[in-house]
């Protein structure tokens, strides 16, 4: 099969979530011997047009920067061109999902669009901002089939009009090979992992480590950002600092190792398309432990679960914490292999065979 993906930025450009979401499907599809050609911006030096990487996905560069206006339009042509069985464009930016469209016609190609996060790209220019809702309604409304990571996104895409049947919901793939391999770091109780910004939260969970100032425990916080220096004063101040460290950010195959040596995680940002920090815990054996919040999928991935808890308040995560300990340890939780690489991949190529039918 014939696939185009269609996203202008790359992992190559940026390493972001979402963006590395796509190069694993983009991967995997060559794995299982399928032909990926990427339209995308040109990252690389010289005349060449392409760039093929290890993993066997083909980049074409269509524009000299993400941001480039010639990226649009000139991606209905490039897609006629490479006469795709399928296109798999990005809505990072409505736009480009938009001219994915047009393309995906002139090449007689369905389209899938996977729609990561629901605040999609605004445009640079206050007039394109203005009409970046009409963009986005235009995009939900233009695929064949869209592809959200959780229920929360698909509820928030249904808002631009999308209809609920052309939604499927696929999670991120979790590498369950790398996790059996992984020797656990037996360097903190409980793990917290995400980005240290405005909507991270973390003073819900430093104020109920704070109740068990009595108790043994160590805990982990993995990630970086621009409010680090807040919490890190705020852990001082409660008096735990001794027993929580920063870790700053750090590869995936130390955060596997980290959660494989924990014993519970902890949750408690505001906002998440999907957490995929949180789902890796899981799947290391972690008890998880994730804090409520309208725009966060987390809680997605605990309600239905034996070893996980939903709170709405510090007092109901330090009643949780209290409780994950009498949960024994876990190596691996093989229940979550649904959510493994195989598996997620498995689906996307269905909905390539549905929408080819």
């Amino acid at each position: 099969m014939r696939v185009a993906f269609v996203a202008a930025r790359t992992t190559f450009h940026h390493e972001t979530e979402r963006l590395a979401r796509l190069r694993d499907i983009a991967a995997g599809l060559v794995a299982r011997g399928h032909e990926v050609t990427w339209l995308c911006a040109r990252w690389w030096e010289g005349p060449h047009d392409e760039y093929e990487s290890d993993d066997g996905v083909v980049y074409r560069g269509i524009a000299d920067a993400p941001t480039s206006r010639w990226y649009p339009l000139k991606l209905p042509g490039a897609l006629r061109s490479l006469s795709p069985d399928v296109v798999h464009a990005a809505a990072d930016v409505p736009g480009h999902a938009v001219a994915a469209r047009t393309g995906a016609t002139l090449a007689r190609a369905p389209l899938l669009v996977d729609w990561y996060d629901w605040e999609t790209a605004t445009p640079s220019s206050r007039l394109r901002s203005w009409f970046a809702p009409a963009f986005r309604r235009r995009a939900a409304n233009a695929p064949d089939r869209l592809v959200a990571p959780s229920r929360t996104v698909k509820t928030r895409i249904r808002e631009y009009g999308a209809e609920g049947a052309d939604v499927s919901v696929i999670p991120t793939g979790v590498d369950f090979e790398t996790i059996r391999g992984t020797d656990p770091e037996e360097r903190a109780d409980i793990v917290y992992a995400r980005e240290l910004d405005a909507d991270a939260n973390l003073e819900s969970l430093l104020l109920a480590l704070a109740e068990f100032r009595t108790r043994e425990w160590t805990a982990a916080v993995v990630g970086d950002g621009p409010e680090r220096e807040a919490y890190e004063k705020q852990a001082r101040e409660l008096r735990i600092d001794d027993r929580v460290e920063f870790l700053g950010n750090q590869p995936v195959e130390r955060r596997l190792a980290l959660f494989r040596g924990a014993h519970a995680a902890v949750y408690t940002g505001r906002r998440t398309p999907f957490p995929a920090d949180l789902v890796r815990a899981l799947a290391c054996g972690c008890v998880g432990i994730v804090e409520y919040h309208a725009d966060s999928a987390a809680h997605e991935f605990v309600e239905r679960e034996e070893r996980g808890f939903r709170v709405t308040d510090e007092a109901e995560l330090a009643a949780a914490l209290r409780a994950a300990g009498d949960i024994e340890r876990k190596d691996v939780d093989e229940s979550f292999e649904r959510f493994g690489a195989g598996p997620v991949l498995k689906r996307y190529l269905d909905c390539y065979r549905e929408l080819r039918a």
